[in-house]
């Protein structure tokens, strides 16, 4: 299978953000995941409100003035796919979220491929059994591929985000590729470390470029 179409993979989600009240119920988002998608910036300070969970808050929001959006917030920084996908029955599905993101690839390195897939696939099948719309976003990158693209955690980095991709596709879900955005960038010309607030988290420009890309499977038609 392919991976879903933008346009149309989230359109009964839509419908239901542009209806008024009355008519309307609350759509619940959830943001699962590790520090990133939690906010932290330069450890420990968690910028919440510069992080992508609430960028695509407030962008949904200006998109349906009249909806009524929860974007939940379930990532632990410093936490792999095994840890989240533990937890996820209690900490995501007890919200019977509309959409799950899941953003673990930056952390999932230290676990090898094996079983980041097999966490990946329990997270992702549970959501299925319950329909429940998936958007996998492959990582956000670090400063590891700068100096040395060769760098054995840049390439365990590019190997995770194929495998998410490959996981997308497999299970027909959304798929937003960050990697690839923020490559995008660099390739301008720009510069990683325009996006980087430390190391391995994003600073407010890396959020925003995230954030742009989830509302692309929120569109309009």
């Amino acid at each position: 299978m392919p991976v879903a179409d933008a346009r149309t993979y989230l359109a009964d989600i839509v419908e239901q953000l542009k209806k008024h009240w009355p008519g309307n119920r609350a759509v619940h988002i959830v943001c699962h995941g590790h520090s990133v998608p939690a906010g932290y910036f330069a450890t420990p300070m968690v910028d919440t409100f510069n992080a992508y969970p609430h960028l695509l808050h407030k962008g949904l929001k200006d998109r349906f003035p009249f909806a009524v959006i929860n974007v939940i917030v379930t990532a632990i920084g410093g936490e792999h796919s095994v840890s989240g996908a533990e937890r996820f029955e209690r900490d995501v599905l007890g919200h019977r979220p509309d959409v799950t993101a899941i953003d673990y690839g930056l952390n999932d390195r230290g676990l090898g491929l094996a079983r980041a897939e097999a966490s990946w696939r329990a997270m992702i099948e549970k959501s299925l059994d319950r329909q429940i719309k998936l958007i996998l976003l492959t990582p956000t990158p670090d400063t590891s591929g700068l100096s040395d693209p060769s760098a054995e955690r840049w390439l365990l980095l590019q190997q995770h985000a194929e495998q998410i991709r490959r996981l997308a596709a497999e299970y027909g879900v959304g798929l937003v590729d960050s990697l690839v955005a923020f490559e995008g960038y660099a390739q301008q010309p720009g510069d990683l470390t325009d996006l980087l607030s430390w190391s391995n988290h994003p600073n407010r420009r890396g959020h925003e470029i995230v954030a742009t890309e989830i509302l692309r499977w929120f569109a309009i038609t």
